[in-house]
């Protein structure tokens, strides 16, 4: 499920405005911890100072210190408190020395001492536990409220992203449906916004339209150039058949005009496939007899095991069409034995040449193109129009190297649905 999918785009974003929210909370507590610190020690050092104070005035009137007031030789002081007093001057700060006393978890204490006589010391110590707990109750409240934040902000970030994964993921679809031959799909503005998204919808479809137009004007050249060829080509087939059959000439003319016209009506079946003209007739077809009766008119001596054929529904022109493609393909580039083997709804073609050619195997049959020179030459659009054809019947033809040598060619004409 794309919602509890962790590496989503929402999720990324509900984790950046996390990580945003705690890096501000950090900050903005450290500063506020730091202020309540600063202002603790500030009012206890206050107090500090204003019951030493006291204590020395009621000490010069009475010569008495208070109760509360300890009264100390230096060697008894603590030495941080007496080093700060030994530092102070009267004329200057008044000789009041403070020092704070930290031992955690427990120990808080902020003393204070003045010099009263040749060796006697005022002493005062304050508890400071109740500043001490005050702020770090603070802490545990800046805690609470930082995680009682991001219950909130985590869900509402990645709900508030959900606009913009709708938007990315239609136009994955439509890239997807594009890339799968609907030249035809767009994304289209997705509404009033005009961001990043936007922009890059609108070069999609540009781009999307650019190739429409570029592929419908390859299309109707490749239509126009087969038509053209076509009246003159006629001509030819029937002056070479007012040739003298005795003469070598002859033959060589008339079989490279064979093949020139096939390749013409090839390029005629390309044109009609690209265009999406194509539509297959679909009746009940014994398929074992209609392959062997296919393979014995091609007049090569490939075998044919049709022993577990089925009966399919299928187009018998289009898988003609294919048989002879893929036979005759095995019999110009591969070498003999070619076997054709019917399973079901299966047709499996195959020789003991040198076997597909890597380029062929990864990017499919490439028009004008044999990918091998050991594989022979051709004009190269049999496997290209067996492809087409497959497609309009809605089958599956997949190419292979068989594991004893040789090309295998698998037509399925009743796939599993993907």
């Amino acid at each position: 499920m794309d919602f509890l999918n962790p590496r989503a785009l929402r999720w990324k974003i509900a984790a950046l405005a996390a990580a945003a929210c705690c890096a501000v909370a950090a900050v903005v507590g450290f500063l506020v911890h730091d202020a309540t610190r600063e202002r603790g020690l500030r009012v206890g050092h206050d107090r500090t100072l204003t019951r030493l104070i006291a204590a020395e005035r009621e000490f010069s009137r009475t010569g008495k210190a208070p109760a509360d007031i300890d009264v100390r030789t230096r060697a008894e002081l603590p030495e941080p408190l007496a080093r700060d007093l030994a530092e102070r001057r009267p004329d200057t700060d008044g000789g009041y020395a403070t020092w704070y006393d930290v031992d955690p978890p427990n120990w808080y204490w902020m003393w204070g001492a003045v010099a009263v006589g040749d060796d006697q010391i005022l002493v005062v110590r304050d508890d400071m536990s109740t500043e001490v707990r005050s702020l770090q109750l603070l802490d545990r409240s800046i805690v609470k409220s930082v995680l009682a934040a991001l219950v909130f902000v985590v869900p509402l970030a990645a709900l508030a992203t959900e606009p913009i994964n709708r938007r990315l993921r239609h136009g994955a679809r439509t890239a997807r449906r594009i890339a799968d031959g609907d030249l035809d799909a767009r994304i289209g503005p997705g509404g009033r916004a005009r961001d990043e998204i936007t922009e890059m919808s609108a070069a999609v479809d540009d781009m999307a339209g650019a190739l429409q137009r570029k592929l419908e004007s390859e299309r109707r050249f490749t239509a126009d150039v087969a038509h053209e060829l076509r009246t003159p080509l006629m001509g030819l087939v029937t002056a070479a058949g007012l040739l003298t059959d005795d003469d070598e000439a002859t033959g060589l003319v008339r079989d490279r005009l064979r093949a020139l016209n096939a390749l013409v009506e090839d390029l005629l079946e390309i044109s009609r496939l690209d265009a999406g003209a194509e539509r297959a007739r679909l009746d009940p077809v014994p398929l074992g007899e209609l392959v062997a009766d296919v393979v014995r008119r091609t007049g090569t001596d490939a075998r044919v095991d049709a022993g577990a054929a089925e009966v399919v529904e299928t187009d018998p022109r289009r898988v003609e069409r294919i048989v002879v493609n893929l036979v005759t393909n095995a019999h110009r580039h591969g070498a003999a034995p070619v076997e054709v083997t019917v399973t079901g709804a299966r047709i499996a073609v195959r020789d003991h040449g040198p076997g597909f050619p890597p380029d062929l195997l990864e990017r499919g049959p490439q028009r004008f193109r044999t990918g091998a020179s050991e594989r022979g030459r051709g004009h190269g659009l049999g496997l290209t129009v067996a492809q087409g054809q497959a497609e309009v019947l809605g089958a599956r033809l997949t190419f292979a190297n068989a594991p004893g040598g040789g090309a295998f060619a698998i037509l399925d004409l009743a796939p599993d649905p993907a």
